[in-house]
């Protein structure tokens, strides 16, 4: 609590009544505790860039066959996710937990993690992403990207945020489409990324035949100059960075001295931010640290591995780093709408925000406790969502690696953290600036 300094022997009672008045508030305003700063800094976009990389999120046009776009799993409809622990990318039709199995072309497996949110990855401090990290910013890489490709990374990336949009498309479980199919994943299939006849310079291709796509990147690039991969995904970041900053909350407006909380969610408030200990990791404006932690999360689905490697574990950020302290780890996610972007976890695991919360309360016995029917999963013939789960050595090795030390939470404490979570929920942010575009210049049909 701020101290109070006396005011004289001789100083009006109304003197003391405005100081213990503003001490008071100071308290309830929760100052005496480690808040941070509304502060986040964002880039610039233009509009017409922006408008530009709209359509493009929302077209078909990026995948092999031409039925995945990237709203199909990162839908404002299901919080910039798609509302699946593991989604279907291609092989898929439908839209969200509605979507199944194509009978015409069924997936060779489901994606192998969860979806992330989007919001506020235009911001400054969101320089590492995916849940490993295995995109980072780096100065001293080639185009200030760290990625897995190594010196093959192309230059011309506006930013992390552009260069992730490189990933699903030549993903053959996300967007690129089976082995051989299509030109694109035949190009995937022999390695072909970058480069002339690279899989990204035939999508590249696409996109500049069709001429509304043209014209507009004239207004964006300059006319006539050659259409680059790296342009299409700088037009995305910028639509993404744009449409979905959300640092207009509850808790943003209070931290900036213009609302208060409701009593619940001040109480839970001081859990996060006091003895529950949640700000050790969920710290900033947007309760991410971008670290990696291991916290015993239950591993569903294919896993994340090599197409020769026959296991179905993740090891997470030891994937990146080839460090074995670092298995298991996962990137900490910002809490920001997230009470509208279940299901929670690298894979989905936990459907509700509640049952994620209380992981965290003893993630050991939490894992040996785990009903994977919790998990929204669609259905794929012939999955095995539970090869880990089945495992008893490999279930020992993801509690060996916990680092989250058990804590007690009663019930009405609880429900007071899941009100602060509330707190964090920016209602224009969900709903997007621009919306969905009721078509796009391919013709094909956009994501609904």
């Amino acid at each position: 609590m701020s101290e109070i300094r006396a005011a004289g022997p001789c100083a009006p009672l109304g003197v003391f009544v405005a100081i213990l008045w503003l001490a008071l508030a100071t308290l309830a305003r929760g100052q005496d505790l480690p808040l941070p700063r509304a502060d986040a800094r964002f880039g610039e976009h233009g509009e017409e860039e922006v408008r530009l990389g709209r359509l493009l999120f929302y077209d078909p046009i990026l995948s092999g066959n031409r039925a995945v776009a990237c709203a199909t799993c990162h839908h404002p409809r299901f919080g910039t996710s798609d509302g699946v622990s593991l989604g279907i990318g291609d092989g898929g039709i439908g839209l969200g937990p509605e979507r199944m199995v194509d009978p015409a072309n069924p997936p060779e497996r489901r994606i192998a993690r969860n979806a992330p949110a989007l919001f506020n990855l235009g911001a400054e401090e969101f320089t590492r992403l995916f849940h490993d990290g295995r995109l980072q910013a780096d100065p001293s890489q080639k185009g200030g990207i760290r990625t897995p490709m190594g010196d093959a990374m192309e230059e011309g990336f506006a930013s992390v945020l552009a260069a992730q949009a490189m990933f699903p498309v030549v993903s053959g479980d996300e967007m690129a489409g089976h082995r051989g199919e299509n030109e694109i994943s035949r190009a995937v299939s022999r390695g072909l990324i970058t480069g002339a006849g690279g899989a990204w310079d035939l999508i590249a291709r696409r996109v500049a035949a069709i001429p509304g796509y043209r014209a507009r990147f004239d207004a964006v690039i300059g006319k006539g100059r050659p259409i680059r991969f790296t342009d299409i995904a700088n037009a995305i970041a910028a639509f993404v960075a744009t449409e979905w900053r959300a640092d207009n909350s509850p808790f943003d407006r209070y931290l900036n001295g213009e609302a208060t909380l409701p009593e619940a969610a001040l109480r839970g408030m001081r859990l996060f931010y006091g003895r529950a200990g949640c700000a050790a990791c969920h710290s900033g404006q947007f309760q991410t640290d971008h670290d990696f932690h291991a916290i015993a999360m239950p591993q569903i689905g294919p896993g994340k591995a090599a197409e020769f490697e026959r296991h179905h574990r993740d090891v997470g950020r030891m994937r990146v780093t080839g460090r074995s302290g670092d298995a298991f780890r996962f990137r900490t996610p910002s809490l920001r709408n997230v009470t509208h972007t279940a299901p929670y976890g690298h894979d989905g695991a936990y459907a509700t925000l509640e049952a994620v919360l209380r992981h965290h309360l003893d993630p050991e016995a939490a894992l040996k406790s785990y009903d994977p029917r919790q998990a929204i999963l669609p259905d794929i013939p012939g999955a095995e969502d539970g090869w880990v789960l089945d495992r008893p050595d490999e279930m020992a090795k993801i509690a060996a690696a916990n680092a989250l030390a058990p804590h007690t939470l009663s019930a009405g404490e609880i429900s007071d953290l899941l009100a602060f979570l509330e707190s964090l929920t920016d209602p224009e942010s969900l709903e997007g600036r621009l919306g969905i575009p009721d078509r796009v210049p391919s013709g094909l049909a956009v994501p609904r």
